[in-house]
Order: C-alpha cells, then structure tokens, then sequence
C-alpha cells in the first residue's frame, strides 16, 4: 500500500498528537497517540474537537475515521480524579466533544483497535459506526469498579444505542467485559476488523456520499435527542444528581433508626 498523505497533526499534552490522514479519498483518518493509554483530558478532548471541526470546514464531505495509534488501547477513559476536579471540565469540555460527534454531518467511524473503557467506550458510541479488532481488546463500562457514577448522557447514549436493554444491564451493574465476537453479538459494534475492513464498509454502505445533501447532522441530531438533551443541560443534570444524593442520605438516616429500632426488639426477644 502507497504512504497514506498526511492532511495535518495536531498536539495533545504533554507529548501526544492527534494525525489526520486520508487513506481512501474523502475518507478522513484521524489517528490520537497520547501516552499511555489516550486519557480524555481536557487537552486530547479538544484536539479531538478541533480537528473534527478542520475536516468539516476545510476539506470536501466524506467519512470520518478515529482510532488510536497506540496499539493496546483505543481509549482508556477519563482521567477521572483530574476530571471531577476540574472546574467545567466535563460541561465546557468533554459534553461539547461528545455533542460534536454525535451531531456531526458527515459519518463517523470509531476503529477501535484496542481497550475501550467508560469514557473511551462512550466516546466510540458517539459516531455512527464502530469496528473492534478481532484479535485485542476488550470493551467496557468499568464505572462500578472504580466507583463513580454513571453520568446521565453516557447512561442515555447507551441506552439509546445498546439493542438489549439486558446487555446495558450486565455491562452497567457487572462491568462486564465484552470481547470483539461478544461485542458483535450483543450488537455493541458493528463489524471486526482493521483499517482494510474498515475501508470495506464505508465502500459498502456508500458512506463518502450521505453528507452531501446537508441533512446528516440534523438528521442524527432527531435520532439522539434524549442525549444530546443530557448533554445540553449537564449543570441541570448536576443539580439534580445533588438533590438525589442529598435526599437519599435522609433517606438512609430513617431507615438505619427503623433498623435501630428492629435491634432494639430484637435483644427483648433474645431473653425470652
């Protein structure tokens, strides 16, 4: 195969970069290296925002590819001790990347060649397509493990876009941990393969031309309403999940008197 042209690069702190190819015309390859294992942080997101927004104001419509140039991880998810510390980080920051793939107007592809976990898998879940490689990885909602909580549009785009309401369940309540033949199964990706296969479906479904009319993007944006209505409004979101939290404690406070109460009883029984 013929070097494929390099369109242009873009940094992502401290030492990794964003490149932009073309290995197929109108196809645009966008190949994120951010050692070691490409953390969303504030400064991958917004490389990844910018050179969406490159293709989309200074190159011919076609398809948009993203993978990773690190071969055991496609993204490992947030930096989330950094994130969560982060003033805005996930309303000025991480939502508006997200928005942007799920409402871009051309199609988008996200070739995960290998790891995919939280924040990394709900990234993959906002394009339009997503290809795993057959022979690495394993894709994952891992939140449980790590003790965090599932932020309402990364819970939305899931269950808008996971056929199985039972698959959602096992991969939210058991983090559970899906292969490439498992992925395809469940219907969490859509083909296996790498960047040849890739190429194969884009030719197959004729992807390089559904941009032309200008309506893809308005067209994805009445498709994923309820996320992109999530990811709108992420500080409402915020302070509802506050009041939940703060509601639930008073909650927790009542029944641990009934159960003090219980116990109470319960010695009075243990006399007789």
């Amino acid at each position: 195969m013929p070097p494929i042209p390099l369109l242009f690069t873009l940094p992502i702190e401290p030492s990794g970069s964003i490149a932009c190819t073309q290995p197929s015309p109108k196809v645009y390859l966008l190949t994120f290296s951010s050692p070691p294992d490409n953390r969303l942080t504030a400064s991958f997101c917004n490389a990844f925002h910018l050179a969406l927004d490159i293709i989309a104001h200074r190159y011919p419509k076609g398809v948009v590819v993203s993978t990773s140039g690190i071969a055991k991880f496609y993204s490992n998810g947030l930096d989330y001790e950094t994130a969560i510390k982060t003033q805005g980080f996930f309303r000025d920051t991480l939502y508006p990347l997200c928005k942007r793939l799920l409402t871009y107007p051309m199609p988008t592809v996200a070739l995960m060649n290998g790891h995919a976990f939280a924040g990394g898998l709900m990234t993959a879940m906002m394009h339009d397509y997503r290809i795993m490689n057959p022979h690495r990885g394993f894709i994952c909602i891992n939140e449980l493990e790590f003790g965090a909580p599932l932020p309402a549009p990364m819970a939305s785009i899931f269950r808008q876009k996971v056929p199985s309401p039972n698959t959602f369940r096992n991969m939210v309540l058991e983090a559970k941990r899906f292969n490439a033949l498992e992925a395809l199964k469940e219907g969490l990706v859509d083909s296996l393969g790498g960047l040849e296969e890739t190429l194969t479906l884009i030719k197959e479904l004729k992807l390089e031309g559904k941009a032309k009319t200008g309506v893809y993007g308005r067209l994805k944006a009445v498709l994923w309403g309820e996320t992109i209505g999530y990811l709108e409004e992420a500080d409402v979101d915020d302070r509802r999940r506050d009041a939940w939290v703060k509601n639930q404690n008073k909650v927790e406070e009542q029944e641990k008197k009934k159960v003090e109460v219980w116990d109470r009883g319960q010695i009075g029984k243990s006399k007789l």
